[in-house]
């Protein structure tokens, strides 16, 4: 039985994290319908006794009594964390997993690496050691944070490398929230940029999700929902919907997009949480699909769409879902892999999948995916019994593919323009311990990383193409 933690940084980390631990717990009592404390609970949450004063764990297959996170909440302001405790997920954390300030980072990465991540280093440290120790066998780290912010940025990524220090044989899987170039914040460029090196050296696998492929997916659902498309429906019997099952209050304005990234979450969990006829091992993603160490930005594809309402579209054939996993609508990032290469994928199944409709829809896709020379065969799968809540079935792709180019590329191109005027820079520069090394680092960093991705689409021409079959002659 293996474990995992997950390290919520910041306020777009800590809102999507808690939109996380309350689907989990649906997916879990959904499923467990004797409340006895299984595995599958055991991956994500400790069983509590609070009679004992110590608050000692119950053993796996006794009754549930208190069920607690393993998680470890981080944010420099206090609202977001102090809602989550005022709200239904109250008893699932304990303050020995928040660490909270009341300033905040002031959308500066200097202040939250560089004087938070210094005045809180033990702090953090002393909270992961202990979150860790809770765990029989720790098999991996997922942290949530945003790249636009301060504290998200900056501590979020200096969390990462205490992770690295103190962990080193634990996988860290990082989900990093990219801002739109519409973005409110007009240093996130320079905080983007800074996290983007410190996410490079120290994380093993990066899910990169953008703003505004998460507003336009939200309004795609919404459209849907608003019967633009035939055959549409709302579930209003749904054990998900908004208000029901953990959650209270109306909804936020962030609720329906925290919502599908909790989801990716859920799917890539899925196989640690619960049964499956091909269990995917949470360390064999890392080891099967970065080849090159630094290459490790995984485009997630999520099917079916749906968000807290749990407004959905009726179940697509399963055919059809591995279609939509490959098409640009239903990825979390605006990229084109069809046109760039793959270097290799992964598809995690969830519900009644046989893993001949696996092959069988790897093999009908495989000629329109163009995949690296040296690594035709380079699919990893994964078959998790049971599917989402209100679902048949669902699917999540990771493509490590060279189509993240164009977004690095977008990103660099908006730092430069505020970097060739030095504008804003005073504020990084009066921190103490920044220097503008830091920045020519950084975009030195990026650019490596994106002339990578671009020698191996360089490659994309040499692929043989298919030998032209014989034409018989009349």
């Amino acid at each position: 039985m293996t474990q995992s933690v997950v390290v919520q940084v910041g306020q777009c980390g800590n809102q999507i994290g808690c939109r996380f631990w309350d689907l989990a717990l649906r997916e879990h009592a959904h499923v467990n319908k004797k409340g006895l404390y299984d595995e599958a609970l055991g991956s994500f949450f400790r069983n509590v006794d609070s009679r004992n004063r110590d608050g000692g764990a119950c053993g796996v297959g006794g009754r549930i009594q208190h069920l607690k996170a393993r998680a470890v909440l981080v944010d420099m302001e206090e609202g977001v964390v102090n809602e989550i405790l005022q709200g239904p997920l109250r008893d699932v954390f304990d303050s020995a997993q928040l660490l909270t300030d009341v300033s905040g980072s002031g959308n500066n990465w200097a202040v939250g690496h560089l004087t938070y991540g210094s005045a809180y280093r033990d702090q953090i440290v002393d909270k992961l050691r202990k979150a860790a120790e809770h765990c029989d066998c720790l098999q991996c780290f997922f942290l949530i944070h945003s790249m636009g912010g301060g504290t998200g940025s900056g501590l979020g990524t200096r969390v990462l490398g205490l992770l690295e220090e103190e962990f080193p044989e634990v996988c860290r899987i990082v989900t990093s929230i990219y801002p739109s170039a519409e973005d409110d914040v007009i240093t996130s460029p320079y905080n983007s940029v800074l996290a983007m090196r410190e996410l490079t050296e120290h994380a093993d696998c990066v899910l990169p999700v953008e703003n505004q492929s998460m507003v336009d997916i939200v309004n795609k659902i919404k459209l849907m929902s608003h019967g633009a498309k035939l055959g549409s429906m709302i579930r209003r019997d749904s054990t998900v919907i908004s208000g029901q099952g953990g959650l209270s209050g109306p909804e936020k304005p962030f609720d329906a997009m925290n919502n599908i990234m909790a989801n990716l979450l859920l799917n890539i969990t899925s196989s640690a949480r619960f049964e499956g006829s091909l269990n995917m091992d949470l360390n064999e993603i890392a080891m099967n699909l970065v080849p090159f160490p630094r290459l490790h930005y995984l485009v997630p594809s999520l099917t079916p769409l749906y968000t807290l309402a749990d407004v959905s579209v009726p179940t697509r054939r399963l055919d059809q879902m591995f279609s939509d996993a490959f098409s640009k609508d239903h990825q979390l990032i605006r990229a084109d892999p069809k046109h760039s290469l793959y270097l290799a994928c992964a598809l995690m199944v969830r519900g009644n999948v046989q893993v001949s409709d696996l092959r069988r829809n790897i093999e009908r896709l495989r000629p329109s995916l163009p995949f690296v020379s040296w690594n035709q065969e380079g699919w990893k799968t994964g078959l998790c019994s049971v599917p989402p809540v209100g679902h048949t079935h669902s699917l999540l792709a990771l493509a490590n593919n060279t189509c993240v180019k164009p977004t690095f590329m977008e990103l660099r191109e908006r730092f430069t323009k505020l970097y060739r005027k030095k504008a804003h820079l005073h504020h990084y520069l009066h921190v103490e311990g920044m220097e503008q090394s830091f920045f020519s680092e950084a975009i030195t960093s990026l650019s490596s990383l994106i002339e990578e991705y671009h020698q191996l689409d360089s490659t994309k021409a040499r692929l043989i193409p298919d030998a032209p079959r014989l034409s018989i002659a009349r």
